[in-house]
Formats: C-alpha cells, structure tokens, sequence
C-alpha cells in the first residue's frame, strides 16, 4: 500500500490538471498574481500546488473497497522535499 502522506506522479498531475480547470472556469485564485502576469490556470494551479495551499481533497481507494482520505498539505510537503518542483 502507498504510504498516506505521499502522491503519486498520477495524484499530482490529476491535482494540478483539476485545480486548473477549476481556475479556468471561474474559481477564486489563492495566490497573488504578479505585476503584469498573464493569466495561465495551468501555472497558478501549480503556484498553489507549490505552496501548499490547494483545496482539493484526495481519496484513495483501496483494493477492500474502503477509501483512505490523504493529508494534502503534508503530502504536498513530502513531494515538495523529494522531487523539489513540478
């Protein structure tokens, strides 16, 4: 089983690729832009994803059929601290 406070490469791009989405389509944006910064969901979503601040739940099903709810925040901590950036 994957340990609860990792992603996966798959976990991550599903986060990103589901956070932009939702910029696109009008969600409010949790990080500053920048002076002169054109709008790019995709790259705001990974500036969230970045900082941690990303408000999007992950739920992990397992082969018993239950679901493992993932701590986000420290999950994204341990990806950050492995791989460094996305």
């Amino acid at each position: 089983m994957w340990p609860t406070d990792r992603l996966t490469r798959f976990e991550v791009a599903r986060i990103v690729g589901a956070r932009a989405l939702q910029i696109a389509l009008g969600a409010p944006v949790l990080v500053k832009l920048k002076k002169g910064e054109k709008f790019n969901p995709i790259e705001l979503a990974k500036r969230e994803f970045m900082e941690g601040i990303v408000p999007i739940t992950v739920k992990r099903p397992l082969p018993t059929g239950e679901k493992v709810v993932i701590d986000i925040k420290k999950a994204i901590k341990n990806w950050i601290k492995e791989y460094g950036s996305l």
